[in-house]
């Protein structure tokens, strides 16, 4: 399979920042490809040096088979990009400012209309005539996003297109962009672990200017992740969970729903062995010591260090 995004020991450097560190990447076409990572991780920076809008310190970056520094506009026409800030004409309609976009890649005729229409029904904003100002957050987005796919691009580029939206309004976000699997490639940069786990299929980690993971999430998480185990007890658990924590076998321990305990393990059988015995030493009763599976979440965790929102 061909690649969409494919760069080579890509750096940027600002000062004494290293924003990125020789990152080499590789996206499927046709993929919904996560890009994770903490806020100020450098997916911001990625983003504006794989649209143009900065050239790297050294390395290099190759959009559908070409180089971006070196091709000028050509390969962006083949492109849609969403901000994470986008701006918008407030006095205009949805399908105005569509309009507008679609006039700078010369589109009109019946062309244009249908491409109008379609993209006016994806985002759920056809036959809406309210100015683009009376916009809801969401709202916005999902007119963002039909902007980036206006020149029916090859390759669309999202830039935290989720982040400030409500629970509603990122579940219409995150549809649109499921939509697009196998038409467009989607490159969506996010530091959401559950918009990565909803709707895309493959996943780069980037943690301090490096990718520190990447593959299919189910791969991830067999490579990277270890296993879990799930316990709730009657009687109290924080002793428990202080001989939980002490054990050589567990990495982490944390409180799950209904009063539960999920243990990230390294040793399933000797953490079956040892948690009923550490319930009976505290004189406590067992009622569920089963497996559980791994999230990306955790996966996140053991890479980066750090409690993903």
């Amino acid at each position: 399979m061909s690649a969409a995004i494919e760069t080579y020991r890509l750096s940027k450097v600002y000062g004494r920042t290293r924003a990125l560190d020789d990152v080499d990447l590789r996206v499927e076409e046709g993929s919904v490809f996560g890009f994770l990572g903490p806020n100020g991780a450098g997916k911001t920076t990625m983003l504006r040096l794989l649209t143009g809008l900065a050239r790297p310190t050294s390395g290099s970056a190759r959009i559908l088979g070409q180089d971006v520094a070196a091709v000028g506009n050509s390969v962006r026409t083949e492109m849609g990009f969403l901000p994470d800030v986008p701006g918008f004409y407030d006095w205009m309609t949805g399908e105005e400012f569509l309009r507008f976009a679609a006039g700078l890649f010369g589109l009109e005729g019946g062309e244009l209309h249908k491409r109008l229409g379609l993209l006016l029904g994806l985002a759920g904003l056809e036959g809406v005539r309210t100015q683009i100002g009376g916009y809801s957050r969401g709202m916005k987005q999902r007119l963002g996003v039909a902007q980036a796919l206006i020149n029916a691009p090859r390759l669309l580029l999202l830039d935290e297109p989720t982040g400030a939206l409500d629970p509603l309004g990122r579940k219409d976000v995150l549809d649109m962009i499921a939509s697009l699997r196998g038409r467009t490639t989607v490159f969506f940069s996010t530091h959401i672990l559950g918009d990565v786990e909803r709707v895309c299929d493959t996943v780069a980690v980037l943690n301090a200017g490096h990718i520190v993971a990447q593959g299919p999430i189910d791969e991830l998480r067999s490579r990277y992740g270890q296993q879990k185990v799930v316990l709730e007890v009657t009687g109290g658990a924080e002793g428990l969970r202080a001989d939980l924590e002490a054990a050589p076998w567990a990495t982490r321990v944390a409180s799950g729903s209904n009063g539960t305990l999920e243990v990230t393990i390294t040793d399933l059988a000797e953490a079956r062995l040892q948690i009923p015995a550490l319930v009976a030493a505290r004189h406590l009763g067992l009622s569920r010591l089963e497996a559980g599976e791994m999230g990306l979440e955790e996966v996140f965790v053991e890479l980066v260090g750090e409690k993903a929102q």
